[in-house]
């Protein structure tokens, strides 16, 4: 539990992806109080929370456009709850046959050049993709920028949840499995269908 700051801000930039992931970065760099990030359709929002000098101080250094606190709020519970337009639109896309992965990539990742739409979060290290690319592709592009992609939601049940595990990774699972659960009753098949 962490109390509430006395203060926050929340504020808009217009930029594309590239940009945005240079830019928080940048922030990241800084003695700002960013408590939250997130970019989607060239628009990237900033939470600023913490004492209100740091807050009035960082909002003067940044700029941007501020934006109302209600509706800053019920941007950030959206984002938070994944009922956001972004959400909304990618379970409309995964009804028509598109997927939604949960990218993990390391914060100075590039941008991950697959079709479909992206919401970037946590200054840049969680990406959500809603695309009608292969999951071998979603895979291999995660794993070239460092990063792993897990399936959120798709209709296709046949693609692994989770990223595969690399050999050495996998073999420790197995020993783990058979140490904690011999006779494999648990769970047989559930996070990986190997184990």
């Amino acid at each position: 539990m962490l109390p509430l700051p006395t203060a926050s801000a929340t504020l808009r930039f217009e930029m594309d992806q590239a940009q945005a992931l240079q830019t928080l970065n940048t922030w990241g760099g800084e003695p700002l109080p960013v408590s939250a990030s997130a970019w989607w359709n060239q628009m990237l929002v900033v939470r600023l929370a913490g004492a209100r000098a740091a807050i009035e101080a960082a909002v003067r250094q940044l700029g941007g456009e501020a934006i109302e606190p209600a509706l800053a709020a019920a941007f950030w519970q959206g984002l938070r709850d994944q009922r956001d337009e972004f959400f909304v639109a990618a379970l409309a896309a995964v009804d028509g046959g598109a997927a939604l992965w949960r990218l993990g990539l390391p914060q100075t990742a590039a941008p991950i050049t697959l079709p479909g739409e992206q919401l970037v979060e946590w200054g840049g290290a969680q990406r959500w993709l809603c695309t009608p690319a292969a999951a071998a592709q979603v895979r291999d592009a995660a794993s070239a920028a460092g990063g792993h992609a897990t399936l959120f939601r798709s209709r296709d049940k046949s693609v692994e949840v989770f990223h595969p595990l690399s050999a050495p990774l996998a073999r420790f699972h197995r020993e783990l499995k058979k140490a904690f659960d011999p006779d494999r009753v648990f769970n047989r098949g559930r996070l990986y269908a190997e184990l």
